[in-house]
């Protein structure tokens, strides 16, 4: 019974990080990227210069700001739904979840041979990457995914053929 309660939590996990791990791998790069031409400032690098030398536990610690900074945001967004502005806490939300995102794929960049001198990170962090490709292999063989595909595909090529014709 324990065994199949186990499974079924799981089950249930891996549903609801779905939505998150794609959101993650559609953005982690691209966003990271954008986060890191800011570099090309002499202060941003010297701040990016600075995390790079943090010892392994302030290199783990720094994912703490990002949470910390956009807690009030994500604040105003509840304020705002209890508001009735539901479009205005939406957009805050997505833009708050943009915006992290970007920071946190940036500082992950950054830390991660860091992070990789921590032991249970190097022994977790593996596992979690196989998983995720895993999981993320499934969604991207499922007949749903593929359709969304398929759609998106024929979309760009009706306006690549629009866009000429004019």
């Amino acid at each position: 019974m324990l065994i199949r309660l186990r499974r079924l939590l799981r089950l249930v996990a891996t549903v609801l990080l779905v939505p998150v791990l794609l959101f993650e791998e559609w953005g982690w790069e691209p966003l990271a990227a954008q986060v890191a031409r800011l570099a090309r400032l002499p202060l941003w690098a010297r701040l990016e210069g600075w995390v790079r030398s943090l010892p392994p536990w302030g290199a783990l610690l720094t994912f703490a700001l990002p949470v910390i900074a956009l807690l009030p945001i994500k604040l105003l967004a509840l304020f705002l739904f209890g508001r009735g502005h539901y479009a205005s806490g939406v957009l805050l939300l997505g833009a708050a979840k943009l915006a992290g995102t970007a920071v946190v794929a940036r500082l992950f960049q950054l830390v991660q041979p860091t992070l990789m001198r921590i032991g249970w990170f190097a022994r977790w962090y593996p596992r979690w990457t196989a998983w995720k490709d895993r999981v993320l292999g499934l969604v991207r063989q499922s007949a749903p995914w593929r359709a969304v595909r398929q759609m998106k595909a024929g979309t760009r090529r009706y306006w690549r053929a629009f866009w000429r014709l004019r």
